[in-house]
């Protein structure tokens, strides 16, 4: 018979469950920095992200008693997040301006992948940078796809928008992308 293992901050989310406010303390220290990461993907600036995650991680312990010690707790916490970065574009989708989904049909030519090392001197602030100056939709089509995995169908249905116009929105960002890294490369050479 397979023994279960169970999740080693058990304790601490049973604390949670019964409004432990040194255990919720606990786990908002542990996840903070990581989880502040997925927002800052998400939104604009340093500012918005904070929103996002405060937002977050109340829904977080409201919800809490809903993890089913099934996976990773920092999985479950993440998509909690993740959810909520999404929950707060759908309310602020008028401030977002959409591509025109003929696009990529229009340009249907790839962008090339290129060699690995050859992008080696741009520092990860550089691409956090370069992502969060993306327009809205462009920054959340291009995290949902390429960093947390969403298929074209689910950024779809989760933003409320065709497939073409999640395939369009991708491939503008990773255009623009493409522009501001040999842009960065010109200049580390110098």
């Amino acid at each position: 018979m397979k023994e279960e293992i169970k999740d080693p901050l058990f304790e601490i989310i049973e604390g949670c469950v019964k409004g432990d406010n040194k255990c919720q303390q606990i786990i908002y220290q542990k996840f903070y920095g990581k989880m502040l990461g997925a927002c800052m993907r998400y939104s604009k600036d340093r500012e918005e992200a904070r929103d996002i995650l405060q937002d977050g991680f109340l829904k977080v312990f409201t919800n809490i008693k809903l993890y089913e010690s099934k996976g990773s707790f920092e999985g479950w916490v993440r998509k909690v997040i993740i959810n909520t970065a999404l929950d707060y574009i759908r309310k602020n989708k008028q401030m977002i301006q959409y591509a025109n989904s003929d696009y990529v049909e229009e340009n249907a030519e790839e962008i090339k992948e290129e060699e690995t090392n050859e992008y080696a001197s741009i520092s990860t602030n550089e691409i956090m940078e370069a992502v969060q100056k993306l327009p809205a939709m462009y920054r959340t089509v291009f995290n949902m796809f390429v960093v947390d995995g969403f298929s074209h169908a689910e950024i779809a249905n989760e933003l409320g928008i065709n497939i073409g116009t999640s395939k369009s929105n991708l491939s503008k960002a990773k255009a623009h992308l493409k522009k501001v890294f040999a842009s960065a490369l010109k200049a580390h050479q110098e």
